[in-house]
C-alpha cells in the first residue's frame, strides 16, 4: 500500500506542476513555463524509477492523467501563437541576413 500512495503521489505532484504550468501560460510567464517545465520532467523521471501500479491502482489515478493531459494540451492551444510569432520573427532575420549579405558583396566587389 506504501508503493500505492508514493506513485500517486508522484502522479498528483505532476498534475500540481502541469496546473502551474498552464496557468503560467494563460499569463503568457513563458519563463516560468520553461522552468516549471523542467521540474516537470524530473518529476516524470521519478515517476519512472517506481514501482508499477496494478490494473485497481491505475483506475485510481486516471482522473490525474486527464487533467495533465488537459493541461498539456491547453498549453500547447496558447503556445502554438507563440510559436507562429517567433518563427515570423526568425524568418524576418535570415530574410534580413541575406539582404545584407547580397548587398555587403555588391559593395565589396564596388571598391
Amino acid at each position: 500500500m506504501h508503493t500505492l500512495h508514493t506513485v500517486l503521489r508522484q502522479y498528483q505532484i505532476i498534475a500540481n506542476i502541469s496546473s502551474q504550468m498552464l496557468a503560467q501560460a494563460r499569463l503568457n510567464q513563458w519563463d516560468l513555463v520553461i522552468k516549471l517545465g523542467l521540474k516537470y520532467n524530473e518529476a516524470v523521471e521519478v515517476l519512472r524509477e517506481m514501482d508499477q501500479l496494478t490494473d485497481e491502482d491505475r483506475l485510481a489515478r486516471r482522473n490525474l492523467l486527464a487533467q495533465i493531459l488537459s493541461d498539456d494540451a491547453n498549453i500547447r492551444t496558447l503556445v502554438a501563437p507563440e510559436l507562429a510569432r517567433l518563427g515570423a520573427l526568425l524568418g524576418n532575420m535570415k530574410r534580413q541576413q541575406s539582404v545584407l549579405q547580397a548587398y555587403g558583396s555588391s559593395s565589396e566587389k564596388e571598391s
